[in-house]
């Protein structure tokens, strides 16, 4: 991987690793210029990092260069304390992100795709494993490789224009960036298999009926909505919701009685730190608690 994703290392320190300087500011409180890059915007607003995909001329589409920007913002979220979720959209009204590029990728050879489809896994692992939560809000199109990006995603919020898709058979292939293990992992084997033979495009009731879409907004109240459910997750313990995610993501590859001591481990060990501490103050003297992120004494989590 291009960087390690550690929980413990989210609760309230800097990484040691070297990052670009934040820019000036527009409003301390409110919104902050970022790192600038050629085909995604990215701002952070109170806390709450937007990502939005721009490449109006392919819809959106992924191609080498953006999985690379992608990479570097999902850096940038994960060493700022600052930061404490990640909202992924679409720039414009038509696409999430429409695949992956499929005109960098029709002469490819065999070798040269496979490195392709390590750079789509390489990212889209990063983003699973972010320790914050990453909310997808899909605007339009999120075929392909769209769809497996806000698969990797920790919730998707869908535009009740939303269109969702795995059409790659109809291609000659299959999909590239993780398709076939996040779908069947979400919805199930045998209609992640209908979904995918198929080919088919569906609407954002249908993919809210298989349990792929949390909730459906309308459009023009897409991406308030998603703010707004981000900013609700920023005010509650910042690591319990890091090894919350972990946990859950750990325990889909293990057995039930090994997911629960996973999760035994970490519920007590979270007993270490001091937002436990003020978060159960806070709850018997009825007042709103003011989590640090910070740790108590010995402090065993996964």
């Amino acid at each position: 991987m291009e960087t390690h994703f550690n929980a413990k290392a989210h609760h309230g320190s800097r990484s040691d690793g070297r990052r670009r300087p934040l820019g000036a500011c527009e409003d301390q409180s409110q919104r902050r210029k970022v790192m600038s890059f050629e085909n995604l915007i990215y701002d952070v607003v109170d806390q709450v990092a937007v990502l939005k995909v721009n490449r109006p001329q392919a819809l959106n589409a992924l191609d080498a260069n953006t999985l690379k920007e992608v990479r570097a913002v999902i850096k940038d979220v994960d060493r700022n304390v600052e930061i404490r979720s990640l909202v992924i959209t679409g720039e414009g009204d038509r696409s999430f992100v429409s695949g992956a590029d499929i005109s960098q990728m029709c002469d490819c050879d065999p070798a040269e795709i496979l490195e392709f489809s390590k750079q789509g896994h390489k990212t889209l692992n990063m983003l699973q494993r972010l320790p914050k939560p990453v909310l997808a809000a899909v605007n339009g199109y999120a075929l392909g490789g769209g769809m497996e990006l806000a698969l990797a995603c920790d919730m998707i919020f869908a535009s009740d224009r939303a269109k969702f898709g795995q059409p790659e058979v109809k291609l000659g292939i299959i999909p590239g960036f993780g398709g076939t293990q996040r779908l069947a992992r979400l919805v199930g084997p045998n209609l992640a298999k209908e979904f995918i033979f198929s080919g088919a495009i569906i609407d954002a009731e249908r993919a809210k009926e298989m349990g792929l879409v949390n909730e459906i907004v309308p459009h023009e109240s897409l991406y308030t909505h998603v703010i707004e459910c981000a900013s609700r997750m920023n005010k509650v313990g910042a690591l319990a919701i890091a090894e919350a995610k972990k946990v859950i993501n750990d325990g889909l590859d293990r057995t039930l009685d090994e997911g629960n001591d996973l999760e035994m481990s970490t519920f007590s060990g979270l007993f270490g730190t001091q937002d436990q501490k003020e978060g159960m103050r806070a709850f018997l003297e009825k007042r709103e608690p003011d989590f640090t992120g910070k740790v108590t004494g010995h402090l065993l989590l996964s």
